[in-house]
């Protein structure tokens, strides 16, 4: 249970229309958050916008939430944050995540088959990498260093264990998965710094989560996604969380394998998330969307005038999510108000 929450800014995927959120960064840091964070699926990356706002801010941490792993070997995730973390003062938070199917097999063209097992290599070598006591090998089924002739077509067998060149600053950069299934979620408890949920129902959280996190370490840090709007139109800013939510449930994954239709069912929502899912993939995107509860997207979210988010953020006091990542505030004024209901 955490009472005393830290504050982060989430500006997901970096977009065309705006093109740079430097002042909001800004602006955020100057009020006192802690993080901001940044996105990838199969558009912008993560890592570039991160050392563009870096540039720009001198205290404020930087995060990926999250950069994924198919898209980068272990080694050269290793590099990447090594380097940006050298070059903003240490103030990188390294989230990776094992994305879905649909994107690793059909955007990174890698397979997507046992996740938790890559995900356990791939953390692995990279923190062997930044302590930099040998040159790195690894004998894994899927990262194995060097890679070896048979392994795969072209192999010459002339790789050698090799030692990152440049010392880190820190040999131990916080790392945080992001997960939603409870496996994962035992993964994150156990391997990683933080956990990085995306749909977080702070009254069920220790419900559908609490045996998973009972390996987590003093200070392991919950950091939710939340999209949290400063609003007199509770409707509006509610149909605003349903609209992500029928993206999220209906099309982001494939219908026999969609993660974030599955954590939906976990919170209880198991038949809703089946009608969403199979109105939007038949086309009638209407109807998906009106078939979210407002209940769920109510749950998630906080949104409404600030006596109204005053109110519901006393679930998440009373959770186990130990910061608050924002997403949805543009500008400097929601973000004051949104600081002082959250910090006080």
């Amino acid at each position: 249970m955490s009472t005393d929450l830290r504050l982060g800014l989430n500006l997901g995927y970096w977009q065309r229309d705006p093109d740079d959120a430097t002042a909001l960064v800004q602006a955020a840091e100057r009020l006192g958050y802690e993080s901001v964070w940044t996105a990838e699926a199969y558009g912008s990356d993560a890592f570039t916008p991160l050392a563009w706002y870096g540039a720009r801010t001198t205290r404020i941490k930087l995060g990926t939430s999250v950069a994924q792993i198919a898209a980068r070997t272990p080694a050269a995730t290793a590099m990447t944050a090594m380097t940006l973390d050298h070059l903003t003062g240490g103030r990188l938070l390294l989230g990776i995540g094992a994305s879905g199917p649909q994107v690793v097999e059909g955007w990174y063209g890698v397979p997507f088959g046992r996740p938790l097992a890559r995900t356990r290599e791939y953390v692995e070598i990279m923190r062997r990498i930044w302590r930099r006591e040998g040159p790195v090998t690894a004998d894994g089924e899927h990262y194995p260093l060097p890679v070896r002739p048979g392994d795969r077509a072209g192999v010459t067998g002339l790789g050698k264990p090799l030692k990152l060149i440049t010392r880190p600053l820190r040999p131990d950069i916080p790392l945080y998965l992001g997960a939603e299934g409870p496996r994962n979620v035992a993964l994150a408890a156990e391997i990683a710094d933080g956990w990085l949920p995306l749909f977080a129902f702070p009254e069920k959280i220790e419900q559908m989560y609490g045996p998973s996190l009972t390996a987590a370490r003093p200070g392991f840090d919950i950091a939710a996604m939340v999209m949290t709007l400063v609003t007199d139109d509770v409707r509006a800013a509610l149909d605003g969380v349903k609209t992500m939510l029928t993206l999220y449930i209906g099309g982001m994954g494939a219908r026999e394998r969609n993660f974030h239709a599955d954590i939906i069912g976990r919170m209880g929502y198991a038949d809703a998330a089946r009608q969403v899912q199979e109105l939007y993939l038949a086309g009638r995107r209407d109807e998906a969307f009106a078939a979210i509860p407002d209940e769920l997207a109510d749950g998630i979210s906080l949104v409404g005038p600030p006596g109204r988010i005053r109110e519901r953020l006393e679930p998440w006091r009373k959770s186990p999510v130990t910061h608050l990542l924002v997403m949805g505030p543009g500008d400097e004024p929601s973000l004051r108000t949104i600081r002082d209901l959250v910090l006080g």
